[in-house]
Order: C-alpha cells, then sequence, then structure tokens
C-alpha cells in the first residue's frame, strides 16, 4: 500500500473590508505595509508560490510553487482581494492548482471553504446551503474545476453540514480527530468508540447519512499538526521531514496516509521563512523518503473508504467546548490566559490568528459572557432581515432564496451583462430599472447579513475587538439597506439585544454603546461618497471621472475660489452604484478655512436655480471673508448632510492632513537638518566622551538621519556617496536605524535592480550597484524582503553561469569579473547558484 504524506495549508483572513465601499482601508499595525492582508501577502503567501530549496551550502536547488504539491484551501473573500490588490500572487495559485492536476493523477490540489467563513452548526440551513453555494461557484470561477473538498470554518461540523455538502457534489472534507464518536469496518456493524489519541488517523473514513447521501472524511495527524503550528519543526526543512517519516514508525505503520493541517500563514507569517522549510521538506521526501507526496483527492480516488465513522456534532477544532467558542462563555480566550491539561493542550486551536498559542482556559478578570447575547442579537437581526427580503423579493423573483444562492454570480461578475443575465434566470416578469434596483439592494442586503456571521467576530476576548466590530459593521450595512428597500427600522431593536452584550472594558459599558460610537459613525451614504471626492477636488485640481470602488463619479460643473486663508469648491455631479445601480446627481459646497478646518455640504440636485442662488449666496460670504456668515450659508443650504474632515475615510484622512502638513513639514526637516549640519560634530564628540546628548537635540538628527538615508534609497539612481555618509554617520553617532521604514524601501529597491539584472543579465554593472548598497548598508544589520531578489538570481545563473564559466577559462576578462561579482552578490541574498 504504501508510504503517502498529505500537507494541508488552510489559507485565510477574514473580510476586512469596509461594508461601504468594499476597500481595506489603511491598518496602522500592519506598517510599512498598507494592511494586514498586504503584509501577510508579503510574508507568506508570495513566498509560497516561488520558494527557495537550499542545500547545505545555500546552492539553490530549486524555485518552487508549494501550493503545487500540497492541498490547500484559500478563503473566497482573501481570493477576491488577491484578485485586484496583487493579481502575479493570485494567478500563481491558480496556476499551482493547473500543475497539481498534472502531478496529483488529475486531481487539484485546492479545495473549496465555505464562503465566509460561518460558523456552520450554528447557521440555519438557507445560510448553510447559500455559504456551501456560494463557496463552489466561487471556486469554479476562479479555479475553472468543480471542488473535490471544501474546507469548514473552525472545521465546525454538524451532520445537516454534512449533507448540505453531500448534496452539492462535495466529495470530503477534514476534520480533527477529536471530532470522531465511534467506527466500524464498512462491512460489519459492530461499533468502536474512539477517542483524538485512538482513531486511527491513517485512511478516510465513510460518514454515512440520513438522507442516503453519504461523505468522506479526513482526520488530521493531531500532534504533528500542532508541533507544525506551535513548536519548531519549521526552523529546518529536513527536521520537518524526518518528523513526519517519525509518525508512521510510531504508529507502527508501515503505510496508510499522514494527514497534517496547519494555518497557511504558519508557512510564512508566524514562522518566518517557514516557506522554504516546508518547500525543503516537500523535496527531501519525495527525493530521498520511502513516502509519496499526495493530496486528498489522489488519495481518495486511490484508497477509497473501508470504514465507517460517525462524528460528534457541534465539534470544531479550535475549542475544545465543541462550538461554545462562538456563542458562550467557555473559558477560550487569548487574554491572561493558561492551559492546566496536556490533553487539552493538543486540543487547542491549530488557527494561530497571529498569536503565539491560543490557550484554552482564562484566567483573566475578563470572561466571554458576551458572546450568547451577542450571538443572540445577530441571528435575531438575521430573521428580521430574512423577514423583508423574503417579503419584498416575492414581487420581483419566483424564489427569493435560490435568487439569493445565485446572487454569487453577480457577485464575481458586477457588469451590466452578468447582472441582466441573472435577472433573466430569476425574476418572474419583466422589472422595471427602479424594480432592479431593489432587487440588487436586497440581495446586497442579505449578502452583508451573512458577513456578519464571520466567525472572527466571536472568537476573541470582547466585543470591542476589531473583528467584533467588523461584523457589526456588516450588520450596520444591512440595516441600512432595509431602511431604504422596506421603510422599516430594526435598529432601535437591535440597540436594544446589544445593550445586553457586556463589554469587559467598564468605559465601553455595552455592545450598544460600541455601535453607536464606533460602528454607527462609520455609516456612509452616497452624500459622504460625494464629499469624499469633491474634498480631494478642492485640493487637488481639475474635474474628473473616477471610480471609488464600485462608485462611478462624473463631475458636471466645477468652480473653484480663493479668498485669503479660505477656499471653496462648489459644482455638480452625478454618482452611480456600481453594485446597486442606484444613481443620483448631487450639489456640493466645500470649504476649507485653513489648517485642517473644512465644512462641506452635499445635497441632492434639485434644479440650477436654487444651485446658482446658493452658489451666489456662499461666494458673496466668501469675498467678505466672513467665516460665521459662510458656515451659516452652509447650514442653511444643506441641513443635516454637513461634513468634516471627521467624514473622510481613513486614506483620504492620511493623505489630506499629509498635503496639508506638506510646507509645515518642509520647514520643520529644514529647522532639523540645520540642527544636524551645525552639531553633528558636536554629538560624536558628545558620544565619544560618552557624555548623554539631549533629546532635543538627539532627535532632529536622528530624523534627519533616517529620512535623508530613505529618500536616498527612494532616488530612481541612489546616491551610493550620500548613503555611504549618512550610514557612517549614524554609526559613529550611535544613532539606530528606523529598521521597519529603511528595510522595507532597502528590500523595495533591491527587487527592482534584481529585475533589471534580469532584464541585461550579462552585463556586471548592475550586479556591482547591488554589492555596493548592501555593503554600504551592512553597518546597520536590516532585515530584508528578498525572496525575489534570491529567484532572480537563481534564474539569472541558471541562464548563464556554465556559459561565464567557459568563457572565464578561457580568459575572458568580462566573464571572470561576472563570475566574481555574481558570487558576491549571492553571498550578499544569502544563496549560491556556483
Amino acid at each position: 500500500m504504501g508510504r503517502f504524506i498529505c500537507i494541508h495549508g488552510h489559507f485565510y483572513q477574514p473580510p476586512r473590508e469596509n461594508p461601504w465601499i468594499d476597500e481595506v482601508e489603511v491598518e496602522d499595525s500592519a506598517y510599512p505595509w498598507h494592511d494586514w492582508n498586504a503584509r501577510i501577502t508579503a510574508e507568506c503567501y508570495a513566498p509560497n508560490t516561488a520558494s527557495r530549496i537550499l542545500d547545505a551550502k545555500k546552492n539553490i536547488i530549486d524555485i518552487v510553487n508549494n501550493y503545487a504539491s500540497i492541498s490547500f484551501n484559500f478563503g473566497p473573500t482573501l481570493l477576491m482581494w488577491l484578485e485586484q490588490n496583487n493579481p502575479r500572487v493570485y494567478s500563481a495559485i491558480l496556476d499551482a492548482d493547473k500543475e497539481s492536476m498534472r502531478r496529483f493523477s488529475g486531481h487539484g490540489s485546492a479545495i473549496a471553504q465555505v464562503y465566509n467563513h460561518m460558523i456552520m452548526p450554528l447557521a440555519n440551513i438557507r445560510d448553510k446551503r447559500t455559504q456551501v453555494i456560494w463557496g463552489i461557484q466561487d471556486f469554479i470561477h476562479r479555479f475553472g474545476r468543480a471542488p473535490e473538498g471544501m474546507w469548514l470554518a473552525e472545521t465546525a461540523v454538524d451532520l445537516e453540514t454534512l449533507e448540505v455538502l453531500a448534496g452539492q457534489g462535495i466529495l470530503f472534507t477534514i476534520l480533527s480527530p477529536s471530532q470522531a464518536s465511534r467506527v466500524k469496518i464498512l462491512s460489519g456493524s459492530d461499533w468502536t468508540p474512539v477517542t483524538a489519541d485512538t482513531l486511527d488517523c491513517s485512511m478516510p473514513y465513510v460518514c454515512q447519512l440520513a438522507s442516503g447521501r453519504s461523505i468522506a472524511i479526513f482526520f488530521f495527524d493531531n500532534i504533528i499538526s500542532q508541533e507544525l503550528a506551535f513548536g519548531t519543526l519549521l526552523e529546518n526543512g529536513e527536521k520537518f521531514a524526518l518528523r513526519m517519516m517519525q509518525v508512521f514508525s510510531r504508529s507502527g505503520g508501515e503505510s496508510g496516509l499522514l494527514s497534517v493541517v496547519s494555518d497557511g500563514e504558519t508557512f510564512g507569517h508566524h514562522h518566518r521563512f517557514a516557506d522554504m522549510a516546508l518547500a525543503y521538506a516537500l523535496y527531501d521526501i519525495q527525493e530521498k523518503r520511502p513516502a509519496t507526496i499526495t493530496i486528498f483527492g489522489e488519495y481518495l480516488a486511490s484508497h477509497p473508504p473501508m470504514h465507517v465513522v460517525e462524528i460528534k456534532e457541534n465539534t470544531s477544532w479550535s475549542c475544545p467546548h465543541g462550538i461554545e467558542r462562538w456563542r458562550s462563555n467557555c473559558g477560550c480566550c487569548t487574554r491572561g490566559a493558561t492551559v492546566h491539561d496536556t490533553d487539552v493542550h493538543q486540543r487547542i486551536t491549530l488557527a494561530a490568528k497571529g498569536s503565539a498559542i491560543l490557550p484554552v482556559t482564562c484566567v483573566s478578570q475578563w470572561n466571554q459572557e458576551w458572546r450568547a447575547p451577542f450571538r443572540d442579537a445577530m441571528d435575531w437581526l438575521r430573521d428580521e432581515i430574512s423577514s423583508v427580503f423574503e417579503t419584498a423579493m416575492n414581487r420581483y423573483v419566483s424564489d427569493p432564496w435560490a435568487a439569493r444562492d445565485d446572487y454569487i454570480a453577480v457577485i464575481l461578475d458586477r457588469t451590466p451583462e452578468s447582472r441582466e443575465r441573472f435577472f433573466a434566470r430569476h425574476t418572474s416578469r419583466p422589472l422595471t430599472d427602479d424594480e432592479k434596483q431593489d432587487v440588487l439592494m436586497l440581495l446586497e442586503m442579505q449578502r452583508h447579513a451573512l458577513l456578519m456571521f464571520t466567525s472572527c467576530g466571536w472568537f476573541f476576548d470582547d466585543i470591542s475587538g476589531i473583528e467584533s466590530l467588523q461584523v457589526m459593521e456588516y450588520a450596520c450595512r444591512a440595516m441600512q439597506l432595509v431602511r431604504e428597500v422596506s421603510g422599516t427600522n430594526p435598529e432601535p431593536l437591535y440597540l436594544s439585544a446589544l445593550s445586553r452584550v457586556k463589554s469587559n472594558k467598564p468605559d465601553l459599558h455595552d455592545g450598544a454603546t460600541i455601535y453607536l460610537n464606533f460602528v454607527q459613525k462609520s455609516m456612509v451614504d452616497l452624500h459622504q461618497i460625494v464629499f469624499n471626492h469633491t474634498l480631494s477636488l478642492l485640493i487637488t485640481d481639475t474635474p474628473k471621472r473616477e471610480i471609488i470602488r464600485h462608485y462611478e463619479i462624473v463631475d458636471e460643473s466645477f468652480q473653484k475660489t480663493e479668498s485669503g486663508d479660505h477656499r471653496m469648491i462648489t459644482g455638480t455631479l452625478t454618482i452611480r452604484s456600481e453594485i446597486t445601480t442606484e444613481q443620483k446627481r448631487f450639489v456640493y459646497a466645500v470649504l476649507h478655512l485653513g489648517d485642517y478646518e473644512f465644512i462641506g455640504g452635499v445635497r441632492e440636485y434639485r434644479g440650477d436655480a436654487p444651485f446658482q442662488q446658493a452658489q451666489d449666496r456662499l461666494y458673496a460670504a466668501l469675498g467678505d471673508t466672513d467665516t460665521a456668515l459662510l458656515i451659516h450659508i452652509m447650514e442653511e443650504e444643506f441641513g443635516t448632510s454637513i461634513y468634516s474632515l471627521w467624514h473622510l475615510f481613513k486614506d483620504a484622512q492620511r493623505d489630506t492632513l499629509f498635503q496639508l502638513l506638506a510646507s509645515t513639514l518642509t520647514d520643520l526637516e529644514s529647522s532639523f537638518r540645520q540642527i544636524y549640519r551645525q552639531h553633528i560634530k558636536l554629538i560624536h564628540a558628545m558620544r565619544e566622551m560618552q557624555i548623554p546628548v539631549p533629546r532635543v537635540l538627539e532627535d532632529p538628527v536622528w530624523h534627519t538621519l533616517n529620512v535623508d538615508l530613505n529618500t536616498a534609497l527612494m532616488a530612481e539612481n541612489p546616491d551610493k556617496q550620500k548613503a555611504h555618509k549618512l550610514v557612517n554617520e549614524m554609526i559613529m553617532g550611535q544613532f539606530a536605524p528606523d529598521g521597519s521604514t529603511l528595510g522595507f524601501t532597502a528590500s523595495r529597491l533591491f527587487a527592482s535592480l534584481t529585475k533589471k539584472m534580469v532584464a541585461t543579465p550579462e552585463d556586471p554593472g548592475v550586479m556591482q550597484e547591488i554589492v555596493d548598497i548592501f555593503t554600504i548598508l551592512a553597518p546597520l544589520s536590516l532585515n530584508y524582503e528578498l525572496w525575489e531578489c534570491q529567484n532572480d538570481y537563481f534564474y539569472t545563473g541558471k541562464k548563464l553561469t556554465s556559459f561565464m564559466l567557459q568563457k572565464a577559462k578561457k580568459g575572458d576578462a568580462q566573464a571572470v569579473l561576472w563570475i566574481a561579482v555574481f558570487r558576491q552578490l549571492g553571498s550578499c541574498l544569502g544563496v549560491r547558484c556556483i
């Protein structure tokens, strides 16, 4: 039968998009990246598409796409983000699945996932069905084939969920061994109770369902999966490979399947360079060990289940109490906690969620009593939304819930043609444009009603956490759509339910307080999107046609005037949502009173005469520089639709403030540079005499050195002489580098230069420039992201090394120089090809 190994990576990030603009906004904690999706992509998702395999001498043996050799699933919402924000990585993931089909007997390494990581046993049957259908259709859209398997969020399972999977053609899923109850031989009648310790995980099982359907279940090896996620296995690829081979000896089995499962983020984000350890382990097993790398689909086809399993319903891999982590105060938490039981320790979550280890028993003064009433509030809101949806949709379509199931086709393709095909499939009669808009708004209402059950909203320790805020924002958007399509408002009763959700933070009181202060204030409508656009126009130049994510804005009339410190812009425009097709014409006025004081007004267009009258009044007051009158007129003309800097989206707030601060920052940096020039020698002397340098003198010099060095590295043609001088002064003056910023900038510079090297590989000049910059920066001991550079180096060496070595042997001076510089570059990059 043989020994087989399957490694599965669950690659997932919760949806982080602002529900009103469908964009991930800036997240400062991810600096120097824009947001955590971008950071984890750089640290994990991207490196695994092209991971280096090194030998003991750091020679690159090969560069491989790890996804082609492991089983994996990507969250659909994460794949959508990758498609829009990093198409190169996205394409490499899809290509890996195609490559895996050639490697694994026609079976692809990718499997599907329930759409937005909903805890399935806690969902009603309609939501379970939609989660599975959307997950499958998203997979087909991206990978071009039907999925064989499906990953359940947190492996949370019940029989109804398995019925839905089987009913949609899913062949298998993956569970923790602690989720098995009892087993028997397929042809037998005697059941044997099992535990996580006694279950034989080396084979697939079949779970026979009440409908007569069945589904295969793979159970992963709990111990080695724990070691992978939380231990040191990924410090060395050979160590990882040997540990997997030891499992066969431990179990006394000379054959069977070893299934190892972990969060995909383990391979590079939680453990730096773990993508390379994974790549080497796969290579080591394939080349040196008596075992075969496989994936679940291939193994199932050649080894159909010979045993039946009954599962423990309402269980998961990341809560030893079943699924209580998402509905009760079970004790699972991440704050001030500990683990008291070795057996429990082996069963705690493999989903590290960014922390070193997720404990089971919370021993802090915090509790999770908030989870149950929060779940109740969301369940109540779901049912209210469902009632509105069903009643309204019955006027337009033959089956509202079938229409919701099929709405994934529109989510994946927002073109007018896609929408019309959807209407043709589902509407019971021809619809007017307004009726089509209502249908789309109702379906968007349901999309957000599903997103508000994303599992992370309950996973952590308090309702005030960003994950809980995110799901409440989805709820807020859903309720906004309810008001627009039905005129009813569920928010007061929802707030009443949230008032019973007590926060662990005394100053935040309860869920209602948190919602009102942090969620409701984030709500956006078309007026606010117009304000974001028009304030940008005030600061920049000319009107334009712009798309803010799914909103198309066309400027019509436009007038900008300055008077003293005041600036004002007025005009008309049309905005259209590409999601709901809602379209409106607005008039606006935005006033800059100096510094960071902005006031803007937006209202729907009521004709040319009223707008002209408002403009005349505003410009007359502006000419008189009568600030009080200007504000009074704005309030009179625009009523409650008055906005300030606080109403901008996060990225727009940042961009606006930095534009306003540009001249101030330039002046400050000029003053800092003057201090630097006048006192750098004095600081060096004080350092040598071990006299503390006053912070008022030290900080401006530190800032100037780091900013100037960063600027030098960002230049199209880096000034190496200036960079060398700055580094020397930092070392002599004992100024610590701004490691995050400089390392990030230098990494981008090296990646840019190695791309130039690839374009002119026979010219040693670019390689020498890279070596020179590495040498200049070496005293700062910066951390770099070099995997792309290493890959470019490998491909260049593979293409030219033999040719250059032959020329060098014949005495070609240019080839001798090329070989010498190429070796130096390899030393800088930490790899070798010759």
